[in-house]
């Protein structure tokens, strides 16, 4: 933990509450665990994007906050600026989990992300929890750069909507593995032309890695 403390650069008056937010359900049946903190943290990360997104962007509508916003927010976003500080690594899991590759999955590394947001919140105050947050956010990317920040399927559908004849799919084109430890491979088909190939350990992951890989193709920053 003061590992992790170091690349936060932050120091917890309360240590109690980074073990519940690195803390997953598997890890105890009666112990506490970050779902409740998950929730507080979901919100603290909303409000500290709008108010980023609000200030930086003064003249963009509120439906092109709004997307920016769940860009940001979205699971592979979180997931992302996680491996930045290698989080998973030290997430408290059960044996199963740990097993399965809990360390290494979008959902469950996204949902410490934001428990552990909502502990420095509850530690520190706004400050430290907005200090967190921006760091991982990148400065330098225009709105539609920011648009396909995390959320690679919607963007994708947003440009395909355009027009109107044009139709995406996903299709899975190979499964490798054990049961508990699947690899799947997906492709994105533009009217059936395949324009771009993902992967991941699981089908959701894979398709969001096939769109993103479309995304850059078509020229968009994917981050």
């Amino acid at each position: 933990m003061t590992e992790l403390e170091r690349k936060l650069g932050y120091t917890f008056h309360d240590p109690s509450l980074l073990e519940e937010a690195l803390t997953h359900s598997s890890f105890s049946a009666h112990g506490k665990n970050n779902e409740r903190l998950e929730f507080l943290g979901d919100s603290v990360l909303s409000i500290i994007v709008a108010e980023y997104l609000y200030a930086r962007y003064p003249d963009l509508p509120e439906g092109e906050l709004t997307r920016l916003r769940a860009a940001l927010v979205c699971e592979q976003a979180l997931f992302r600026f996680s491996g930045k500080i290698e989080l998973g690594r030290y997430l408290r899991l059960g044996k199963g989990e740990e097993l399965t590759g809990g360390r290494e999955r979008p959902s469950m590394v996204a949902d410490a992300f934001e428990a552990l947001l909502a502990a420095i919140y509850l530690d520190g105050g706004m400050e430290p929890a907005r200090a967190h947050v921006l760091r991982f956010i990148p400065k330098h990317l225009e709105p539609d750069g920011l648009r396909v920040l995390g959320d690679y399927k919607t963007a994708l559908q947003e440009l395909v909507q355009k027009n109107k004849e044009e139709t995406v799919e996903y299709v899975v084109v190979d499964e490798s593995g054990p049961d508990h430890n699947k690899v799947f491979c997906v492709e994105v088909r533009l009217n059936s032309n395949v324009i771009g190939r993902g992967t991941g350990r699981s089908k959701k992951q894979a398709e969001q890695n096939a769109a993103g890989e479309a995304l850059s193709l078509m020229g968009y920053e994917t981050r």
